[in-house]
């Protein structure tokens, strides 16, 4: 063994530092295990390659859930969050969201001085080059230097770094993210050791100067006069908020970008991979929207002194000729200097259906893939994803059962299920019309979701379970109160009938009513029973249909089930289920394509199977 090898030897090890890297890393540290997180670099640990701002629609419950859980990014947001908006303030609370611009730099930093505070965690520089297995097994990662580090299990969190291919009109250069390099050796790895890899694309705007941006002729937006934290660890942001700007797109824009189409990457056959659906280049929006006369344009600053500014709504992959004379287009930004150009990337990712529902590889035992290398896009995402990992990781170490959470249980639980059941052809992003659920799935009741959750695998500490458990408490009481007839005198309906009744004035004057006002509630408290009065009648239906689900969810599928093998399966289920191995009935059911008789002969030839071997 080479001298300092011994000094290398982790339960875990995670690759790469990302927004799935850090949550990985965090979680499984925290839960015992000796873990290691290798990036290229310190200072790009938690850097925001993209637009700096957490949370959106179904995002912001993502985050809020990694929060709960007893995850960073809720912590990170709210200590450089820079403008906080509640998206969809006036619609019920099944569909609004947390989103927040933060600093990028400080936000990185702060993860960065969290992981750094974080016990059984080192973080050290190095470029993974390959993943070392022995009988299907990890055993190592070998890095660019000869640097072996050995670990009993893997997490990989590579980003856009796996064969990674930047665009910028004919211009093509190898790179995981704009100055640095691509990690080409770990695709061949992962390809030597059994996995699929296959292709996507996504890209980003240019960024401006923001001095050289004429901001003061621009439309305003700006954040929520009373922020909406992010982390339940967060009593109040009093950060000073910082607004953002709206511009437009024009026919003479328009006019621009298709005469030089055929110099855009993804009209000239030179990007042939698929980019993500829900957040189209400018290029796209022009030729898939051909009767809009303008697309909106948010300036966002991408820090608390308004160096740069993130063009949000216009990424593109053109010449850099045609984004020059874009920006002498575009109202407000006619004088202004690109700090950098807006560029695409294609890059390697795993199909999802390697996988199985703990995000450990089916192929290799102890081997976790998180982020965008399961073919997700998004900050929030990758984290939900990489919390998730680092748990079962921790818990494959102490040889514990995997946490996997359910589609009724959280947005993770929805989003994980499925890159297993429906595959990927194309960068997935979640949404709130993806949850059936989602009454029950809201931001503001993630830490009642999911902090048990946290709690019981270790991760969340005394600080945030007396808080949790001090908010149930009152919570509890409050509602005790609402449903006590005795205490709406003199027409004996209660409190609680009161706020269930459409349109009713108590909803908004709760807090007012002076016994409540007497308990010196926090507004969270009174928001969860305000929002548990409003929705019961919903829940309890919604509670029945998710009892249903659980009966088909118990019933779970031998792993060497040989589904050819099954009389009167038809042949394109037989296809489907070999390809997707499914964990439960209830998990096959969602695969595109199986039908209920599929499910019911799949049950019957379980059935007989196990009489059998009984």
């Amino acid at each position: 063994m080479p001298n300092g090898m011994k000094d290398n030897r982790f339960d875990c090890v995670v690759v790469g530092g990302g927004h799935a890297g850090v949550e990985a890393a965090h979680a499984a540290a925290r839960i015992g295990a000796k873990t290691c997180l290798l990036t290229i670099s310190r200072d790009t640990i938690a850097k925001m390659s993209c637009n700096p701002a957490i949370g959106g629609l179904a995002k912001g419950q993502i985050a809020r859930e990694v929060d709960a859980l007893g995850g960073l990014m809720g912590l990170a947001t709210d200590a450089t969050g820079i403008q906080f908006r509640l998206l969809n303030r006036s619609k019920g609370p099944a569909v609004q969201a947390p989103r927040a611009q933060v600093d990028k730099y400080k936000y990185k930093a702060h993860v960065r001085a969290l992981l750094e505070q974080t016990p059984n965690l080192t973080i050290a520089e190095a470029m993974v080059t390959q993943i070392v297995t022995e009988r299907d097994a990890v055993r190592a990662v070998m890095c660019r230097d000869g640097r072996l580090y050995e670990a009993r299990v893997v997490i990989l969190t590579a980003g856009t770094f796996l064969g990674g291919l930047m665009h910028i009109g004919a211009e093509q250069f190898p790179g995981g993210r704009l100055d640095e390099p691509a990690a080409n050796e770990l695709s061949d790895s992962l390809r030597q050791i059994g996995l699929v890899l296959e292709r996507l694309k996504t890209g980003t705007p240019a960024r401006l100067d923001a001095e050289t941006v004429a901001l003061e002729e621009l439309e305003i937006q700006d954040g929520d006069a009373e922020p909406t934290a992010f982390s339940f660890m967060t009593e109040s942001i009093d950060r000073p908020q910082i607004p953002c700007w709206i511009t437009y797109t024009n026919q003479n824009i328009h006019s621009l970008i298709r005469d030089n189409l055929h110099r855009a990457p993804l009209y000239s056959g030179q990007i042939a991979s698929t980019g993500p659906r829900y957040c189209p280049s400018i290029e796209t929006k022009i030729v898939r929207f051909a009767d809009k006369d303008r697309h909106q344009v948010f300036l966002e600053p991408e820090d608390e002194e308004r160096t740069t500014i993130y063009c949000n709504g216009i990424s593109t992959s053109v010449p850099r000729d045609v984004q020059d004379r874009i920006f002498k287009l575009l109202a407000g930004t006619e004088n202004a200097r690109i700090v950098h150009y807006g560029y695409a990337i294609e890059y390697d990712y795993c199909p999802p259906i390697q996988l199985k529902g703990s995000l450990e590889t089916k192929k290799i035992s102890g081997l976790f893939l998180a982020g965008q290398i399961n073919g997700t896009s998004g900050y929030e995402e990758a984290a939900g994803q990489g919390i998730v990992a680092g748990i079962n990781a921790a818990r494959k170490l102490q040889r514990k059962e995997p946490i996997v959470l359910g589609r009724d249980q959280a947005y993770i639980g929805v989003m994980i299920d499925d890159l297993l059941t429906r595959g990927i052809d194309e960068p997935y992003r979640m949404f709130t019309s993806r949850a059936e659920y989602r009454l029950s799935l809201r931001a503001d009741n993630a830490d009642r979701r999911l902090t048990q959750t946290g709690r019981d695998v270790g991760l969340v500490g005394e600080k945030r379970w007396s808080r949790f458990q001090n908010k149930l408490d009152r919570i509890s009481a409050l509602k005790s109160y609402l449903k006590d007839p005795s205490n709406a005198l003199p027409d004996r309906i209660s409190l609680w009938d009161q706020l269930r009744q459409p349109d009713n004035p108590l909803v908004t004057t709760l807090s007012e009513h002076p016994d409540v006002k007497n308990m010196n509630l926090t507004g969270d408290v009174l928001q969860a029973a305000i929002i548990d009065a409003k929705y019961e009648g919903y829940l309890t239906k919604q509670e029945r249909l998710v009892a249903n689900l659980k009966s088909l969810e118990s019933k779970r599928i031998p792993e060497d089930l040989d589904y050819s093998s099954i009389l009167h399966l038809r042949p394109e289920a037989k296809e489907k289920l070999s390809a997707f191995g499914p964990a439960t009935l209830a998990q096959a059911s969602r695969i595109s394509g199986i039908t209920p008789a599929d499910i019911t002969v799949i049950q019957i030839h379980m059935k007989k199977t196990i009489s059998k071997i009984k």
